[in-house]
C-alpha cells in the first residue's frame, strides 16, 4: 500500500514537472517570437510614442494600465492582438482574462487602436529592449544637462559687476600709491633744514580720521560710487522689465505636473496637443483630463472642478504662465519636432513641479545664447548636405543654429 501511494505522488510530481517544464517553454518560444532587429525596435519605438502608450503604461511597473515588461510572456500573441484592437469587444464577449484585467485596472477601458499585427509585434519589440536593456539614468549634480543653456543674472549684470569690482580696485590702488607718495616727500622734506614754518606744519601733521573723511577728494570718491552703484542698479531693474522668471500664478485646478508628468509619466504631447504640429503648444481641453478622470478619482475635490467645466459646456479659465511679447515669433514643432528640444530645456523640470513655474528668463539674451550653443543635428536630413558641406570647408567646429540663419533678425521678428 505504501509503495502504491508513492509511485501515485511520484507520478503526479513528475507530471506537474513536466507541465510547467512545457509552460515555461511555451514562455520563452512567445519572448522569441517578438523579434531583436534595431529596425523594428525604432518603428515600435515610435508607434509607442505616436499613440502616447506610457500614457497609461511603462515597462517596469504599474501605471493606469499594467506594466508592458514580460507581457510577451504572460500572454498568448494572438490574445495581445485582439486585446490592443479592441478590448471592449473581448470584455463583451466574457474573455475571461480580458474581464480579469478589466476589474484589476479600476474598470478603465482601454481604447481600440487601428494597427495590424506587425506594428504591434513592433511594439513589443521596443517593450523588450527596454526591459532587457534598461537605461542607466546619470544624474548631473550642476543640474545641467544636453541642450541646456546656462544663464544667471544677464549679461549687462555680469558686465557692470566686472567694471564697478576694477574701478574699486584702481581707486585702492591709487590711495595706496598716495599714501606712498605722502610718506616719501615727508622724509625727503624733514631732512631738510631750511623749511619754513607752513612746511614744518605740513610735515608735522598727525592723521586725523574724522579730516580725511571729510575731504573733499573723499567725499568725491564716496559720491562718484553710490552714483556708479544707483546707476547699475537701475540699468538691473530696467533690464527685468517683462522678465516674469520665477513667476506661479494660482490656477483655477490645483494640476500638479509632479504627479501627472512626474509619477504617472504622462507625455507632454497627451495634454499639448500642438507641440509637434504648431507654432502653439495648446492648452488642453476638459475632454483631455476626462478621458482619464471619468474613471480615476471622481471624488476629489478638485476633479468635482471638471465635473463642473464639463456640465456647463465652458472651458477652463487656465492661467498664461510663460509669455513672449508679440513682436517675437517662436514656434514649438520647429524646436520639438524638428530641433529635439526637450520640454525641460526651456521650462525646466517640470516632472517635479507640483506649482509650475517660469524657469527661463525668456529674454532675447537667452535665446539668443540658445542659438549660439545648439548643435545642429543634420544626420540622415538631406535638406542640411550642402549647407554641412560649406559650414565645413570654413570652420572644423560643429555646425550652430547660428550658423544657418539662427541670429538673423526676421527669424524671430516679423
Amino acid at each position: 500500500m505504501v509503495a502504491k501511494t508513492t509511485i501515485v505522488r511520484f507520478a503526479t510530481a513528475c507530471l506537474f514537472v513536466c507541465c510547467f517544464l512545457f509552460s515555461g517553454a511555451n514562455l520563452f518560444a512567445q519572448r522569441d517570437a517578438v523579434p531583436t532587429d534595431e529596425a523594428i525596435i525604432k518603428a515600435g519605438a515610435g508607434l509607442f510614442e505616436e499613440y502616447q502608450c506610457n500614457t497609461c503604461h511603462t515597462v517596469d511597473r504599474k501605471l493606469v494600465g499594467p506594466a508592458l515588461g514580460g507581457v510577451y510572456d504572460r500572454r498568448e500573441l494572438e490574445w495581445i492582438y485582439s486585446w490592443v484592437k479592441n478590448s471592449g469587444l473581448m470584455i463583451e464577449n466574457g474573455d475571461q482574462q480580458a474581464v480579469a484585467l478589466f476589474n484589476e485596472f479600476n474598470k478603465v477601458p482601454m481604447a481600440p487602436y487601428d494597427l495590424d499585427n506587425d506594428q504591434i509585434l513592433s511594439i513589443l519589440a521596443y517593450v523588450r529592449n527596454v526591459e532587457e536593456n534598461p537605461v542607466e539614468v546619470v544624474v548631473d549634480p550642476a543640474g545641467g544637462g544636453d541642450g541646456a543653456v546656462a544663464q544667471e543674472g544677464g549679461v549687462p549684470a555680469q558686465y557692470l559687476n566686472v567694471m564697478v569690482g576694477v574701478l574699486v580696485f584702481v581707486l585702492l590702488v591709487i590711495l595706496i600709491v598716495l599714501g606712498l607718495i605722502i610718506s616719501v616727500l615727508r622724509r625727503i622734506a624733514a631732512d631738510k633744514k631750511d623749511l619754513d614754518e607752513d612746511d614744518e606744519d605740513v610735515i608735522n601733521e598727525k592723521f586725523s580720521l574724522s579730516a580725511f573723511v571729510k575731504s573733499p577728494t573723499v567725499i568725491g570718491i564716496i559720491t562718484f560710487l553710490v552714483i556708479v552703484l544707483a546707476a547699475k542698479n537701475v540699468i538691473d531693474g530696467l533690464y527685468t522689465v517683462g522678465v516674469q522668471q520665477g513667476y506661479a500664478p494660482e490656477q483655477p485646478i490645483a494640476f500638479s505636473h509632479k504627479l501627472h508628468a512626474g509619477d504617472y509619466e504622462i507625455a507632454c504631447q497627451y495634454c499639448h496637443t500642438g507641440v509637434e504640429i504648431g507654432k502653439s503648444a495648446n492648452i488642453p481641453s476638459v475632454n483631455i483630463c476626462m478621458n482619464c478622470h471619468n474613471f480615476l478619482k471622481t471624488d476629489s475635490p478638485e476633479i468635482q472642478k471638471l465635473y463642473a467645466a464639463q456640465e456647463s459646456g465652458q472651458p477652463i479659465e487656465w492661467v498664461r504662465i510663460h509669455n513672449l511679447p508679440d513682436l517675437a515669433y517662436f514656434n514649438h514643432s520647429q524646436h520639438v519636432k524638428v530641433g529635439e528640444i526637450e520640454c525641460q530645456t526651456c521650462h525646466g523640470e517640470i516632472q517635479e513641479m507640483e506649482v509650475v513655474k517660469q524657469h527661463a528668463p525668456l529674454t532675447m539674451g537667452w535665446c539668443i545664447d540658445c542659438h549660439r550653443n545648439t548643435d545642429i543635428n543634420s544626420q540622415g536630413n538631406g535638406y542640411y548636405d550642402k549647407l554641412v558641406e560649406l559650414h565645413n570647408k570654413s570652420s572644423n567646429t560643429p555646425m550652430k543654429v547660428a550658423d544657418i540663419g539662427g541670429l538673423e533678425c526676421a527669424k524671430c521678428h516679423y
